[in-house]
């Protein structure tokens, strides 16, 4: 039931399904979390004497908003540095995320117009402002030794290395039939457990990783989707069991597909950052957005009715989940599938149902005490 790596990706491309297109919502997350990014750059500047500093986006995906965080950083550096008098560093910023993920978007159509906005907004301030791609899984080590001063992971942890092992007992019977995730503690004891012990075996291995590759006093912002009372995927959920209901998928197909998604509340994070031991807590904060969120941006209608709503949402979810999907149930109508969500989704939002929560935390690397 495991989730090959090279499929747990977004849609690629520009086309109409491509998360390169349907990623609004995300950007007003980003901007949600932007005083907290601000922040940590902000004291990492004060204490920062380097030439070069040298920071990595870990799960950067390909859209629109790959480049946003590192145009807040530079804001942030620039107001900084010119405070302090202090002159600027040259930047390294290296775009992380699984191999599978389109670069090629980010490199051939996003890098050259934010090289452009760059040079006309800042002229030669940030001419030795390099982007490097660094593909690979951040479940692991991926760069040397105390080379990073600053780490970003935007929406991203929630989201496991693999489907957790023990999900199915041993007569060969699925613990969580016709349940494709953990939802939340309405889900059986075990299914949690081992959805939890998954997250915790990744999670710490991020922050191994991390403290490894970053220089003590390092900085660090990531974010993830936390614990609520309702998800999209659970709808993603009940419209493949509506399908199998309907003879258009086969129920084992559904029994045997099991997303790796685990959404932590903010006590579980803050225990295994204080377990791995590498990292000191500096803020945690946690915010609350419509499903709908940002669907005004960049139109200027004043008001969009329930169905452009619905299908914003399903859109942008189809965008993230329609890889592992479409692998997994292969003559399945992929459309049919994301209209049903689109029901579901105007039936949650005229009941004012459609809340999600994401938990962001600013950490920094103890310092090394010598021995």
């Amino acid at each position: 039931m495991q989730v090959p790596v090279q499929i747990h990706h977004m849609n690629g491309g520009e086309g109409e399904n491509s998360y390169c297109r349907n990623s609004l919502y995300q950007k007003k997350f980003i901007l949600l979390a932007k005083p907290i990014l601000e922040e940590s750059i902000e004291q990492l500047c004060q204490k920062s004497s380097c030439e070069c500093l040298t920071m990595a986006d870990f799960g950067c995906s390909s859209g629109p908003n790959t480049l946003l965080p590192l145009w807040e950083i530079i804001e942030t550096i620039d107001s900084t540095f010119t405070k302090l008098n202090k002159k600027l560093p040259n930047l390294l910023y290296f775009l992380n995320d699984l191999p599978g993920s389109d670069f090629n978007t980010i490199f051939r159509s996003l890098l050259p117009n934010f090289h452009q906005k760059l040079q006309k907004e800042k002229g030669k301030k940030f001419e030795h402002c390099l982007i490097g791609a660094m593909p690979g899984s951040f479940y692991g080590r991926l760069f040397p030794s105390n080379s990073l001063h600053f780490v970003h992971s935007s929406c991203c942890l929630h989201w496991s290395s693999q489907v957790p092992e023990g999900l199915v007992s041993e007569f060969g019977i699925p613990l969580h039939k016709g349940g494709i995730f953990f939802v939340n503690e309405s889900s059986p004891a075990s299914v949690q457990k081992v959805y939890l012990d998954q997250f915790e075996k990744d999670f710490m291995k991020f922050l191994k990783s991390r403290s490894v590759e970053m220089v003590s006093g390092g900085h660090m912002v990531i974010s993830f989707l936390a614990k609520s009372d309702k998800n999209p995927m659970q709808l993603v959920q009940d419209s493949l069991k509506q399908m199998v209901h309907e003879g258009m998928i086969q129920e084992s197909k559904l029994d045997n597909f099991m997303v790796p998604l685990y959404t932590p509340c903010e006590e579980e994070v803050r225990n295994m950052i204080e377990m791995e031991n590498s990292f000191k807590i500096k803020r945690i904060e946690e915010f609350e957005l419509s499903w709908d969120a940002n669907i005004e941006d960049g139109n200027n209608e004043l008001s969009f009715d329930i169905l452009e709503r619905g299908k914003y949402v399903a859109s942008y979810f189809r965008a993230i989940t329609e890889p592992m999907v479409a692998s997994h149930f292969e003559d399945a109508n992929i459309d049919d599938l994301f209209r049903r969500l689109c029901s579901r989704v105007i039936d949650c939002l005229e009941k004012r149902i459609g809340l999600t929560k994401y938990g962001v935390i600013s950490l920094i690397k103890k310092e090394l005490i010598p021995s």
